[in-house]
């Protein structure tokens, strides 16, 4: 059986692609023919996703749309032969996005739009998570169910050492990390604001470190970097890497003290899963999908009382029983995404919709 994988951009380190790559491994596995294809891929990896525009990216007995953002590929999608699959893995809402950028949030409203039209176009609509699923559910789709996003958790764990890198991340600071996007829906602005916080009641050796891309949302990221002079907090103590290879991703897992998230809409939150399987204590506030991809692993909040944070952080860091006791757990709940454990009931969830 040909199945096929659409994404509207392929991109390094985007959770939306790597899955796909991912999971047409798992294909060609099971003795599928399968590919992914995208309108956009980054030159890194033209070597494992084809395409758009070949004509072999029509020809699936089966085909799957990877939906986050509008594109050419939906209206194509709704009129494939075979077997339509969409996966969704969440359009953040047009209301972050107005206050920094017009256009992206008319992009964002017009993503939400395409989805909706595709409700009576596809023969299942998979959400990566139960969050995701519900969703789908509201805007009308009839099928629905889960497919656990896979990560490629072994490219960090197995990643090499980055020599000068991780001395420059020991040199006494206490290393906060956040990876992903630097957008409105991050609310990385808080995280700024838990940094005074911090150094107010928990200690003034700290170092706040920014993993991803900050040139999505320009105004956005000019406005978090003005807070940091508005509180009068020392810049170099606030880390904007922009995007980075695994191996110094890797890196900054490593000798990260604690992760935090203080995004207020997720469809899922792949760097929670990584920050777990690099042993990095997790603490985030419970919002959209989080809980469910936490499962009671790590430490989470609600509501958002900055200050009860910044006491959670420290417990993280300095209290040395509860952190063991956390990064158990988060042990546990890391296991269950592993990929011998995902396999099966993936392949009978695919099994089930492409029959």
């Amino acid at each position: 059986m040909i199945v096929n994988q659409w994404v509207p951009s392929a991109h390094r380190g985007d959770a939306v692609g790597d899955y796909a790559i991912v999971l047409r491994d798992l294909l060609r596995a099971w003795g599928h023919d399968a590919d992914v294809f995208a309108m956009a891929v980054d030159a890194g990896l033209s070597d494992q996703v084809r395409p758009w525009t070949d004509a072999e990216a029509r020809d699936g007995d089966v085909t799957l749309l990877h939906f986050a953002s509008a594109s050419a590929m939906s209206a194509a999608f709704g009129t494939m032969p075979g077997v339509r699959v969409l996966v969704y893995h969440n359009v953040t809402p047009a209301r972050f996005f107005a206050p920094f950028d017009v256009g992206l949030a008319r992009a964002a409203g017009a993503a939400r739009l395409e989805l909706e039209a595709l409700a009576g176009r596809v023969d299942t609509a998979l959400g990566v998570s139960d969050f995701n699923r519900r969703e789908l559910e509201a805007l009308g789709f009839p099928h629905t169910g889960v497919l656990p996003l896979l990560v490629d958790l072994d490219r960090l764990r197995q990643a090499p050492r980055v020599p000068a890198l991780e001395a420059l991340l020991q040199d006494g600071l206490t290393n906060i990390l956040f990876v992903g996007r630097l957008v409105p829906n991050k609310r990385l602005e808080d995280h700024i604001r838990l940094a005074e916080h911090y150094k107010r009641y928990v200690d003034v050796a700290y170092r706040f470190i920014f993993v991803g891309r900050y040139d999505a949302v320009p105004g956005y990221y000019e406005a978090v970097r003005r807070m940091v002079a508005t509180y009068r907090m020392l810049p170099e103590r606030f880390w904007f890497t922009g995007p980075v290879p695994d191996r110094e991703l890797a890196a900054y897992y490593r000798h990260a003290h604690a992760y935090v998230s203080l995004s207020e809409h997720e469809g899922f939150c792949a760097p929670l899963l990584e920050a777990m399987a690099m042993d990095v204590p997790v603490l985030a506030y419970a919002e959209a999908a989080v809980p469910e991809t936490l499962d009671g692993a790590g430490v989470s909040f609600r509501p958002k009382d900055l200050e009860v944070a910044t006491e959670l952080l420290g417990g993280l860091i300095y209290d040395t029983p509860f952190r063991e006791g956390v990064l158990a757990g988060q042990r546990r709940r890391v296991r269950a995404y592993d990929r011998d454990r995902l396999a099966p009931a993936l392949r009978e969830m695919l099994e089930t919709v492409t029959s």
